[in-house]
């Protein structure tokens, strides 16, 4: 898409907020100074001194170039299912706190 670019963030409650670019949805957990982002590309940790510009960040289960090769290993299917489970529960529990902050956002504009 050229240089388009798109960037929105929606504070959920304090400590999570949702991040909506155009490469995809995101979720932030954390505060100034120390937050976990968990997208697309994988887990994101950033952790810095507030205020001055100085800070860390690492990243698991994203790898791109040559040095980060994929080697195909085997897993057994009861690993495998685990894993799939935990991935949906993940989105559920998202998707449950999605609904409701904006149960929360509909209840203090109706003044409940």
């Amino acid at each position: 898409m050229g240089n388009f670019r798109f960037y929105r963030r929606v504070n959920l409650f304090p400590g999570l907020s949702l991040n909506l670019s155009k490469s995809g949805p995101s979720v932030t957990v954390g505060m100034r100074g120390a937050h976990l982002t968990l997208g697309r590309r994988g887990i994101t940790r950033t952790v810095g001194i507030p205020g001055t510009g100085i800070y860390y960040t690492s990243r698991s289960g994203y790898h791109s170039g040559f040095h980060s090769a994929h080697v195909e290993t085997p897993v057994d299917a009861q690993t495998q299912a685990r894993a799939h489970t935990l991935a949906n529960l993940a989105v559920l529990a998202v998707a449950v706190l999605i609904v409701l902050a904006i149960g929360v956002i509909i209840g203090s504009a109706l003044g409940h």
